[in-house]
């Protein structure tokens, strides 16, 4: 199977500092992939580099096994890209809907801005993902902290996201809104999206990934299968760049085997 991604030997340096060295990761279709390692490591530089935040100084990215340039956020969105970053980049004093569909709006054939029509998609697409969701009306201030992440992430998957950069989605969450956002990303995953992950938040990563790229010092430790590692094993190799056993079946790249959404 050709993969959603492929990131090949990207490198991004800060004056003398490599903050990403020679690193090759991948994801494929209805998989969620966790990108782990310490502040500093590098995770968060190499995904902004597909997000087009950062421009790589050298390396190539794939999509759907073809060459693409990404210089600029607006790059990545034509590449059905879309990135969840921890702050969520919304507007506190608006509503779900006008949040959604903020600097894309719907508007009438007189050029007014359609607000039935937004709220009518908002339902929709959260009939769709988090049919809990009530909370149409009120600001996104006034909503928990699963509630304000169901919004990020309904807008990304409105406007057609096949590939999700979700940075630590569950942090500052209770276990309730935890485990809310936990069934959003397994349920996007179900419909065939990818899911670069980061996250800090080992026993989580066990429990919604297919698959781990874990790096230390800007450098790839290595790529394993979930399932096949214990949580000392992730952690060794966030810790001390130590790979597992070979017993633990490490692998370079590959999905997990099972079955994706047609």
């Amino acid at each position: 199977m050709t993969p959603l991604v492929e990131m090949r030997d990207m490198q991004l340096a800060f004056g003398g500092l490599k903050a990403v060295d020679h690193v090759t990761v991948d994801l494929y279709p209805g998989e969620v992939v966790g990108v782990l390692g310490h502040n500093g490591a590098g995770k968060s530089c190499l995904m902004k580099m597909l997000s087009g935040a950062y421009q790589a100084d050298a390396g190539e990215i794939f999509i759907n096994g073809e060459r693409v340039e990404i210089s600029n956020p607006r790059d990545a969105r034509r590449y059905n890209i879309e990135t969840i970053y921890q702050t969520l980049a919304l507007a506190d004093n608006l509503d779900a809907a006008a949040n959604l569909f903020l600097g894309r709006e719907l508007v009438t054939r007189l050029g007014f801005v359609d607000d039935d029509s937004m709220e009518a998609e908002t339902r929709k697409i959260m009939a769709q993902l988090n049919p809990n969701f009530t909370d149409f009306v009120k600001p996104v201030a006034a909503m928990s902290g699963g509630q304000r992440q169901s919004v990020a992430i309904a807008r990304a998957v409105y406007f057609n996201a096949k590939i999700l950069i979700m940075d630590e989605p569950t942090a500052a969450l209770g276990p309730f809104e935890t485990q809310m956002v936990m069934d959003l990303i397994r349920t996007l995953r179900d419909q065939g999206l990818g899911i670069f992950l980061i996250d800090h938040d080992i026993h989580q990563v066990k429990q919604m990934c297919d698959r781990a790229h874990v790096m230390k010092n800007g450098q790839l430790v290595g790529t394993v299968d979930v399932s096949q590692v214990t949580e000392d094993d992730l952690l060794g190799m966030i810790i001390m760049g130590k790979k597992p056993e070979q017993g633990n079946l490490e692998y370079g790249s590959g999905p997990v085997n099972r079955p994706v959404p047609a």
